[in-house]
């Protein structure tokens, strides 16, 4: 059987990742998600496995050497857990911090932070739980070094187009 019909879709803008996250708060049942995803050539992917008004859990690939720019979340903790591969974080003065395979990083709400993958044969692989509570949030959830609005999918933001390895996933 073919379990990617299984697998949960990517949230491929950031409008489709709030989307996906509100949309995955209107339950009140237990949710069960596989953390199945499609290894990348470039770019980066953030899936949306489950959430409540709260809590959410997301899944994110990077290709080798993807990154994202400075930023901050002025009102959300978030916590990112390596499941493949390595990422390098950086703060808001240049100090830095590896973190390997089966070690997480808590990013506290307001701390401004970046971070590359630096696996050179695998995607970065992570889980990111937080608690976005969008409801409740000012709307510029995100925002960059100089504390205007940065937009995740953005050029600013390091974006560049996703490009799919066929056939190859994590969570075989």
């Amino acid at each position: 059987m073919d379990d990617t019909a299984l697998m949960p879709k990517p949230s491929l803008s950031s409008k489709s990742i709030i989307d996906d996250q509100i949309a995955a708060t209107e339950t009140s049942k237990p949710t069960l998600f596989s953390m199945k995803a499609q290894m990348l050539e470039q770019g980066r992917t953030d899936t949306v496995l489950a959430a409540t008004e709260d809590l959410s859990v997301r899944l994110k690939v990077y290709a080798s050497g993807g990154e994202n720019e400075l930023h901050a979340h002025p009102d959300e903790d978030h916590v990112f857990v390596i499941l493949q591969g390595s990422a390098r974080f950086y703060g808001p003065d240049g100090e830095t911090q590896d973190v390997l395979a089966n070690q997480g990083f808590m990013m506290p709400k307001g701390m401004l932070y970046r971070f590359h993958a630096t696996s050179t044969d695998e995607c970065l692989v992570m889980l990111r739980v937080g608690t976005p509570n969008f409801q409740g949030q000012a709307k510029d959830d995100r925002i960059g070094a100089d504390g205007k609005p940065l937009v995740g999918d953005t050029k600013a933001n390091r974006t560049v187009p996703v490009v799919f390895k066929d056939g190859v996933y994590f969570g075989d």
